[in-house]
């Protein structure tokens, strides 16, 4: 009776006819919607003991992020935007140790948008009791950062203004707290594997045409405006560059003591870098790469958000499904990891044909059937790019070499041969590309934190200022508390003198 009445409720609205049709269109749609979530990564990963740093904890991807990496049992240092006391990270990080059984999640104040507030937090964790860490995770910088805005004028220009201050100030923010927090990298143990992840938008392929005008500008002029997504799309190649051309100057640092059977003049064998730098995207997100471009933050919703919801969900990621790229990397063994335990497995293996050697001949019944299973093992590309849990390669076209200029004297200029360079290895537009991207970052960096020093100069003097006036206000106001006063006692005191 149900089943009949199923039937005929459903033949009332779909005629059976049209049932192959809806099969067909019903099985595009989840095939599109498997395609759009991306590829899951097969890797996993006790991180029990590990201490992993992550910035932009409350985004979308930042609350899925803290999920999974303490479900796993890590510990955590989520560097919040909001005070300590504020609902957000009480509330949230609270309600995650309860759920994943793992005490281990701390937050630390540390505003991104203030250096200020960055070398404060950078000096305390320096100076304290434990330094460790294991991983660094800039998640914060994923986010789109922009509005689509159809009007023009003053408004449209201010608007890009600002929001490309936001971009240059989240990559800074990556970028010294990379800078301050190496010392201690740098003197961990050289077994332990390091990793510094930079998690970046998708648009990094838009940006390509316009990235030798930005390598030939200045570091000290203004940003040209550019398009919404050629914009967010620079932001992303730049923080590519920048994170392979990191990985260059740890593998250039000595990180090995000195082979005592070598002769002083030979200058020491390199040696890859423990400390891995890798930037994973991804991918197209609804809620941290659409969401923003429609209007729609934490705070609310937007009409165009709403309209375009349903298609959004077909054709974009999930949190879930985005955060699959950032695990893959750091779950995958590192070379150094994979090199150790070569070495320790081809020890078993010998100690096992000394042990085979010794033993007793086994008879053909007792011999092993199956053999042995030997297969590559995928490792974590130090410096690369890592989206859909795969190596992506870019071609970064590289400026164009400036020619000498005529006449120049060659005596008071330093020789090229003298200057420090890195090995050449022509990825993501090689040495020259990553020393002009690291020059362009130090050189806005000290803008910045000049700028920043003049804000928290004027902030205070105005704390001051206030403070005082306040003080002032208090001091006459109790003076004229006291001298109120003086008549009622003189007249209470003189009867007594009368008398």
């Amino acid at each position: 009776m149900v089943l009949q009445f199923v039937y005929s409720a459903v033949a009332a609205v779909l005629p059976p006819k049209y049932w192959p049709h809806a099969l067909v269109a019903a099985t595009l749609l989840v095939v599109i919607y498997a395609y759009a979530q991306g590829r899951p990564t097969t890797r996993e990963r006790d991180l029990h003991a590990r201490v992993i740093l992550l910035t932009g904890p409350f985004t979308p991807l930042g609350l899925v992020t803290l999920t999974a990496l303490a479900k796993r049992g890590a510990h955590i240092i989520a560097l919040s935007p909001y005070p300590l006391s504020h609902p957000v990270p009480a509330l949230i990080l609270s309600l995650l140790r309860s759920t994943t059984k793992n005490e281990n999640i701390f937050a630390e104040h540390c505003d991104l948008d203030s250096p200020t507030s960055i070398r404060k937090f950078c000096t305390s964790f320096l100076t304290g009791n434990e330094t460790r860490l294991d991983a660094l995770v800039f998640a914060h910088e994923y986010p789109s950062i922009g509005r689509i805005w159809f009007f023009g004028g003053k408004a449209r220009s201010d608007k890009e203004e600002r929001e490309e201050k936001q971009r240059e100030a989240a990559s800074l923010a990556s970028f010294l707290l990379t800078t301050l927090l190496l010392p201690a990298l740098l003197v961990a143990p050289v077994e332990r594997d390091i990793r510094i992840v930079h998690v970046v938008n998708p648009f990094y392929a838009a940006a390509l045409p316009v990235f030798p005008s930005f390598l030939n500008s200045k570091p000290s002029s203004k940003p040209e405006p550019r398009p919404l997504v050629i914009a967010e799309g620079l932001r992303a190649l730049r923080t590519i560059v920048l994170t392979r051309h990191l990985q260059r100057i740890l593998d250039s640092l000595p990180n090995r003591a000195a082979d005592p059977k070598a002769k002083p003049t030979e200058p020491p064998a390199p040696h890859p870098s423990n400390i891995i730098s890798v930037s994973a995207c991804p991918g197209i997100s609804r809620r941290d790469t659409v969401a923003p471009f429609l209007g729609a933050n934490e705070r609310g919703w937007s009409l165009p958000y709403l309209v375009l919801f349903l298609p959004l969900v077909l054709i974009t990621k999930t949190s879930e499904s985005a955060l699959q790229t950032l695990l893959h990397v750091l779950f995958l063994p590192t070379p150094l990891k994979r090199a150790q335990a070569k070495i320790n497995a081809a020890a078993d293996e010998e100690k096992k044909v000394e042990a085979e050697r010794a033993a007793p001949k086994p008879t053909e019944d007792e011999e092993e059937a199956e053999p042995k299973r030997r297969g590559n093992v995928e490792v974590l590309k130090p410096g690369a790019l890592y989206r859909e849990c795969a190596v992506v390669q870019i071609d970064v076209p590289r400026p164009p070499e400036p020619a000498p200029e005529k006449g120049e004297s060659k005596k008071g200029k330093k020789p090229a041969e003298a200057v420090t360079q890195l090995e050449d290895d022509e990825e993501y537009g090689g040495e020259a590309v990553g020393r002009a991207v690291w020059e362009w970052y130090e050189a806005r960096l000290k803008d910045w934190e000049a700028k920043d020093a003049e804000r928290v100069k004027a902030e205070e003097e105005a704390a001051a200022k206030e403070k005082a006036e306040s003080e002032a206000s208090g001091s006459g106001s109790s003076e004229t508390k006291a001298q109120g006063e003086q008549p009622a006692v003189s007249s209470t005191t003189a009867p007594e003198h009368s008398s």
